[in-house]
């Protein structure tokens, strides 16, 4: 869907997948203006634990890991494109994940991933449990085995989202304005977009409409409300005082992840409580348990803060990437729920190459907004 040789796009949402799409366009040669309602990056984005593991657990569906192992492949070039272009620091580490077993039936889930990955070409590793606690001596004697998938990593996405707007702003023209909300998006009778906020209408030759879990809250001239709920996160900050962790660590109601400064975040609690962006007793106690039961120090770690997120949810979990049917002009970019920071590069590529070369890339099929039409 071309428009023309530098087209003016605007970008409703600035968390991770809106500053990337935008970084990208304006890359490319787009006039592009980030519309955001809070600050940049405030939403979702603020609690995330920035984890890239899309082999990490059994159940997930075939299309998100062919998604996400597509992204993992970017992320060497997205990054160091980011902090080059931006003159910034991000946190970025690929020391693998180690996906820990409890009893029985979850040795023998991993046993399965493991014959599954191994069979499309990736590298990992079933460990018995001295073998484990040998690669992690945190881990307790409750932990059975467990899978070792050296790929994965993290980022600190906090920097990497500040960096990509830096980027943006500096290097490729893309411009911000935050504490305006979007409230309604229309095609123009003579061509082109226009958005309406709650500081006047704005026009553009085209829209992203890339607001996480706000997103459905956005009208869209002659389409129904996007099928995208709030899933509320909650993720830990602790100070941690045994071992340092060597690699992301994915337990049974939990995941850690170990920051260079010797603490670790804990999460995440998955929660259908609508916009309520509360930190819960229940939700800290939840995952102090789960993280006890199997790094038994971290029940006496040191307490830094705890970050609530509202993470942008669909019916099948897959997000919503992908032209709008009633609007000719438009691209959603949503509903990546807990996988917007691994999909992120991935994300913009795809919009990128869809808006400016109008070229449809296959890996959008699963994706298609529409795929929800007939439901």
């Amino acid at each position: 869907m071309p428009v023309r040789d530098r087209p003016d796009v605007i970008v409703i949402g600035a968390g991770i997948i809106g500053c990337a799409v935008a970084c990208e366009l304006g890359r490319r040669g787009a006039a592009v203006r980030v519309l955001e309602s809070r600050d940049v990056g405030g939403g979702a984005t603020q609690a995330s634990a920035g984890i890239l593991a899309p082999f990490i657990e059994s159940d997930r569906s075939r299309s998100l890991r062919t998604l996400g192992a597509e992204s993992l492949e970017l992320w060497d070039d997205f990054v160091a494109r980011a902090v080059v272009d931006s003159g910034r620091d991000v946190l970025y580490e690929r020391t693998g994940t180690l996906e820990v077993a409890t009893d029985e039936p979850s040795m023998r889930r991993l046993e399965q991933t493991r014959s599954a990955l191994l069979a499309a070409g990736v590298e990992c590793r079933l460990l018995r449990a001295e073998e484990a606690r040998a690669a992690e001596p945190s881990l307790g004697r409750t932990v059975g085995g467990a899978l070792l998938i050296p790929s994965h990593g993290f980022a600190g996405v906090a920097a990497l989202t500040a960096a990509l707007r830096q980027a943006g702003a500096a290097r490729h023209g893309v411009s911000f304005q935050t504490g305006v909300p979007a409230r309604r998006i229309r095609a123009r009778p003579r061509g082109g977009m226009a958005v309406e906020t709650a500081a006047g209408t704005l026009d553009g030759d085209a829209v992203v409409l890339a607001a996480g879990s706000w997103s459905g809250g956005v009208a869209v001239e002659g389409g129904a409300p996007l099928p995208v709920r709030p899933v509320r996160g909650q993720l830990l900050h602790l100070a941690w005082i045994g071992e340092p962790l060597a690699r992301v660590v994915w337990c049974p109601g939990c995941y850690v992840v170990p920051w260079p400064d010797g603490s670790m975040l804990v999460g995440a609690t998955v929660e259908d409580v609508g916009f309520d962006e509360r930190a819960t007793v229940a939700g800290m106690a939840a995952l102090m348990e789960a993280v006890g039961a199997v790094l038994p120090e971290a029940r006496n770690a040191g307490f830094e803060a705890v970050r609530v997120g509202l993470r942008p949810g669909t019916p099948d979990d897959l997000p919503l990437v992908g032209p709008s049917a009633s609007a000719p002009r438009l691209v959603y970019a949503t509903g990546h729920y807990r996988s917007g920071v691994l999909l992120a590069p991935l994300t913009a590529r795809l919009v990128a190459a869809l808006m400016l070369d109008g070229r449809e890339d296959p890996l959008l099929a699963a994706v298609a907004p529409g795929r929800f039409d007939a439901a």
